[in-house]
């Protein structure tokens, strides 16, 4: 009779601590809604404690840190965000490796901490968790789009690298932006960077595939065409990427402006 009266008494704690889990839940939402984001992580914290199965207050503690993460800023508080961010992601995905959301997380924060200072390998690790969405998810277009930004990202940055090497060593001989690559610079950059944005042309088509008016997707596989075309020395190919970037852009607006004129629902 003592033994089964001690299981309900902690049968019945644990209820009342989900229950407490949730409302600190709730009011952590509401926090971090309002922008209030120190006080959003001490109640997601506190629902954590109370309920440390509860993987939504965890997922959330992650993104109340993501969310402070300035991209590029220096300090150390900074990149603590980023790392109390990345050790929730981590822990929910040792536990739950299917959790979309905690990979699609990880793959963004990665993507914002390769962007200043620039790093390849960053890039490489936030595209490493977007294929992983795939794999799960495939029929999703978001990821597919994801990898293509970084590929057109890296090669972009090649390119420019190249140009800029190019042009400090000729002043008086400039290669604008526009301009195809002159031709020791064209082999390096296709040698390097060939396999990169062959990769992110598919993956844009991929995303497009799965939403046929997917702007953003058309707009990168436009920037794409544009890299493909400082690869090739035949300027037929050359102007036939570029007509096909073009005409890329004129999609764009016109998806665009159908949106903006069709009625909104109220």
């Amino acid at each position: 009779m003592a033994l089964a009266l001690a299981v309900f008494a902690l049968l019945g704690l644990s209820g009342c601590n989900k229950l407490k889990a949730r409302d600190k839940l709730a009011k952590g939402v509401q926090e971090y809604t309002d922008g209030h984001y120190d006080r959003a992580v001490e109640d997601f914290q506190d629902a954590m404690r109370l309920d440390p199965g509860l993987t939504v207050a965890q997922l959330y503690l992650g993104t109340a840190y993501q969310k402070q993460y300035i991209a590029g800023a220096p300090s150390e508080e900074n990149q603590r965000m980023a790392n109390e961010a990345i050790k929730q992601y981590l822990d929910i995905l040792s536990r739950d490796p299917g959790n979309l959301s905690a990979i699609d997380r990880m793959g963004s924060l990665l993507y914002s901490m390769a962007a200043t200072p620039f790093s390849p390998e960053k890039f490489g690790e936030s595209k490493k968790y977007h294929l992983r969405h795939i794999a799960l998810q495939p029929n999703d277009p978001e990821p597919y789009y994801w990898v293509g930004m970084i590929d057109w990202t890296l090669a972009y940055r090649a390119n420019m690298d190249l140009r800029s090497d190019y042009n400090h060593a000729h002043p008086t001989k400039q290669v604008k932006d526009e301009q195809p690559l002159p031709p020791d610079l064209r082999g390096k950059f296709t040698e390097a960077e060939k396999a990169t944005v062959e990769d992110g042309i598919q993956m844009m088509k991929d995303a497009m595939d799965r939403r046929a008016d997917y702007d953003d997707a058309m707009a990168y596989l436009n920037l794409l065409y544009r890299q493909k075309a400082d690869m090739t020395a035949d300027p037929q190919e050359r102007d036939d990427l570029i007509r096909q970037a073009d005409a890329l852009v004129d999609q764009v607006k016109q998806i665009k402006q159908k949106r903006a004129n069709a009625p909104s629902n109220t």
